[in-house]
């Protein structure tokens, strides 16, 4: 009898704990009908995800920890969509794609995009679903590794949308070398060409998610880098010179920076046809991560389109936790790293809200995908509160009449 006592005691404890947890990531709202959830998750994760993610984003201490037991991905319902025979009204509507400009402004205003991916298929969904207006265009490289089945189902993505488009030319990725590079060129040929218009291009891998809305990435561009080009960097060390198998062309002086940009179409139509661009380009065949040197290197030419020779390092382009500044540009990685770059963990979620970058890296979903869902979510309640035409109701993820969490602007 004592033991059963004893097991009794035990049990009741462990309900109190629940309950008390439970409790504690539940902010207090008024009294309102409520829709019933469109997941029946274990009920200690409230309404899942969006009450965690509340708690997350407002760094309750123990959200983090009951975030490890409550991470059910969305990606067979995206999977579902793209796998499954269907006409693309249900996949855009089913996927919340959102369909019309959402404001003058942003309607006159278009932005290409790079895209580059090789994995994360429903990571890449979520990606193209935050960033995707109908007043832009989106050029894909998918890696030309990547098994059959992940190539058709984004090609049955791209088929819906006449702005978004497969690269021409694929190239076989490889981890620092030249074809990441390669890759970005050949889509910067296609917008070119195509018959959209646009005032920008910016480059993103299918690691990355965007924590600014499209009108804000259009305001950051217009309040200070208007007509000119965003490629973070500074002067190549000369000791570093000397890895260099041959001299650079030109007698180009030869920078360190970002693999990101945010470059004029201007510049873009530079890069293509400029003589000193092109023989910088065979150069950099020879190189490790000729990426991280290309861009900002040809952004210092005096004449070229947009140059901005001495903006340095500036430019918040992409938010990414290196375990180099950590304690002083972070507080550390709540995820883990890898190679030296923080992979987001749920802990990290506030510091990312604070960020001003206009996008994040490093993601990866398939070990923690509750950290893209918060943000996605977080994301579009965001693009919606900012949007000045009528609302469509597929634009709303489910559940979002739950979402309590506090938008600090």
């Amino acid at each position: 009898m004592s033991q059963l006592r004893v097991t009794k005691s035990g049990l009741v404890v462990s309900a109190v704990i629940c309950i008390f947890i439970f409790l504690y990531l539940r902010n207090p709202t008024p009294a309102e009908p409520e829709e019933e959830p469109a997941h029946s998750e274990v009920v200690e994760c409230g309404f899942y995800p969006d009450e965690l993610c509340s708690a997350l984003f407002e760094g309750k201490g123990a959200a983090p920890q009951i975030a490890k037991f409550c991470k059910t991905p969305h990606k067979s319902e995206i999977h579902a969509h793209l796998h499954t025979p269907g006409n693309c009204s249900r996949i855009s509507q089913g996927l919340h794609f959102i369909t019309r400009p959402l404001s003058t402004e942003e309607g006159d205003f278009s932005l290409a995009y790079i895209i580059t991916i090789h994995k994360e298929l429903a990571m890449f969904v979520q990606l193209l679903r935050a960033i995707y207006v109908p007043q832009n265009v989106y050029c894909i490289h998918v890696d030309e590794k990547t098994p059959k089945k992940y190539k058709t189902a984004v090609q049955t993505l791209v088929n819906c949308f006449e702005n978004v488009f497969i690269s021409s030319k694929r190239e076989k990725m490889a981890y620092a070398g030249f074809t990441r590079l390669q890759a970005d060129i050949n889509c910067m040929k296609d917008l070119v060409h195509s018959k959209f218009q646009w005032n920008y291009v910016i480059n993103l891998c299918g690691q990355d998610f965007p924590i600014k809305t499209n009108r804000e990435i259009i305001h950051y561009i217009r309040s200070k880098w208007n007509d000119k080009n965003i490629t973070p960097g500074a002067i190549q060390p000369p000791h570093i010179n000397n890895r260099f198998k041959d001299k650079p062309p030109h007698n180009l002086t030869i920078y360190f920076g970002s693999a990101y940009y945010v470059l004029t179409r201007k510049f873009v139509e530079f890069i293509l046809t400029d003589i000193r661009a092109k023989d910088m380009l065979q150069w950099s065949k020879d190189i490790r991560s000729p990426e991280q040197h290309y861009w900002v290197t040809l952004n210092q030419l005096k004449d070229a389109p947009g140059a901005t020779p001495d903006a340095g390092w500036e430019g918040n382009v992409r938010a990414i936790k290196w375990k180099s500044d950590e304690g002083n540009v972070h507080d550390g990685c709540k995820g883990r790293y890898v190679q030296d770059i923080c992979v987001y963990g749920p802990g990290d979620l506030p510091w990312l809200t604070q960020s001003s970058s206009l996008f994040a890296y490093k993601f990866e979903p398939s070990t923690d995908p509750l950290v893209v869902t918060c943000l996605e979510r977080r994301h579009r309640l965001q693009v919606l509160r900012q949007a000045e035409v009528p609302i469509e109701p597929h634009w709303h993820f489910h559940q979002q009449s739950h979402f309590n969490m506090r938008l600090n602007r």
